[in-house]
This record gives C-alpha cells, sequence and structure tokens, in this order.
C-alpha cells in the first residue's frame, strides 16, 4: 500500500489550489479523527481522505471522471489502495453506492470540512478552537449558509451511528489537529 508520504507527495505534484490541498488535509483529519473513534486502521482512513481529491483539479468541469483519473495516477506510480479504499474514493461523489463505515465516513466527511472553514471565517475570532458543535449545529440550520456544503450528505453521519452533534464534534477535533497547517 502507498505510504502517506507518497501520497502527499501526489497531491503536492497534481493539486496546485491552496485551498483545495488545505480541504484535502481537513478531510485527512476528519477521517483519521473517526478512525480513532471507531478503532478502525488510521492509516487506511486516512489515505482515502488524502486521496479522495487528488484529481478534482482537473476534474472539476468533468465530474463523472472524478476518482477515475485518481485511479489511473495511483496505478501510473505503482501506488496500491485496498478495493476497499478505492470503493470509499468512488462513492464519495456518488459514482458508486456506499456500503460500508468507511465509504459513508468519507461521503460525510467531505462536505463537513466546508461547512466548518465557513464557520471559522463568520466567527469572530476566526480561529477553529473558538468553534464548537453548537455554534456549527446553528449555522448547519441555516440553508443560506455555505449553501454548497451537502446538508444532506452530512446528515449520512447516521449511516455510521453518529448523531449530527457527535460527528459535528470529531470533526471539529479532528481538523483543530492540524488547525496550524489549515492556517486558522
Amino acid at each position: 500500500m502507498i505510504s502517506r508520504d507518497d501520497a502527499y507527495r501526489l497531491v503536492t505534484e497534481h493539486v496546485t489550489q491552496k485551498n483545495l490541498v488545505k480541504h484535502i488535509l481537513a478531510v485527512e483529519a476528519v477521517m483519521v479523527r473517526l478512525a480513532e473513534h471507531f478503532c478502525e486502521d488510521i492509516n487506511t482512513w486516512g489515505l482515502v481522505g488524502l486521496l479522495h481529491d487528488l484529481d478534482y483539479s482537473v476534474t472539476a468541469d468533468a465530474p463523472e471522471k472524478h476518482t477515475f483519473i485518481t485511479e489511473e495516477w495511483l496505478n501510473e506510480n505503482n501506488a496500491e489502495l485496498t478495493p476497499e479504499m478505492m470503493h470509499a474514493i468512488r462513492a464519495h461523489p456518488g459514482h458508486i453506492p456506499c456500503e460500508n463505515r468507511l465509504d459513508w465516513a468519507l461521503y460525510c466527511s467531505d462536505p463537513v470540512t466546508g461547512l466548518i472553514v465557513a464557520g471559522v471565517l463568520m466567527h469572530p475570532s476566526k480561529k477553529l478552537a473558538n468553534v464548537n458543535a453548537e455554534f456549527m449545529l446553528r449555522r448547519f440550520k441555516e440553508k443560506r449558509f455555505a449553501a454548497g456544503a451537502d446538508r444532506e450528505a452530512i446528515a449520512s453521519c447516521e449511516n455510521i451511528g453518529l448523531s449530527l452533534e457527535e460527528f459535528m464534534t470529531l470533526a471539529i477535533d479532528g481538523m483543530r489537529n492540524i488547525s496550524d497547517q489549515l492556517g486558522f
């Protein structure tokens, strides 16, 4: 399986937008925190988060190709992922249905990071350390706030046995672990 260092190298080679790199790192951090919570393999879950949007820079205008180019790049680099990992990556944009905890975790983690970032940016302190689940749940209910953050996908955290509040708390905790890399 690909190492975290090699996966990160691929991200830095293929993703040029700073904000997209931050999003990828945020999703990785949330996935690692969820893996800790569920006593799952942190490396596996983290890699799925780190690689989930590897090809987004070149597929943003062709969403039907999203994740398929990632698989090509991984193959070109002899960077193997397990079939379960590739399934989760392929399921996160809806190409195939979510079937297990890893799939659902990535599916709900991807949009929640954008919601949390928007929450931090509108918070008076602009600091992730001052944002909590209660604050974010109020923002979650405001449909016009961070309208691009798919509320239905975020709420699918119930498929992994977490309430929205529990999931939001874990997601914030994960992102706090890398707040210096995220810049807030």
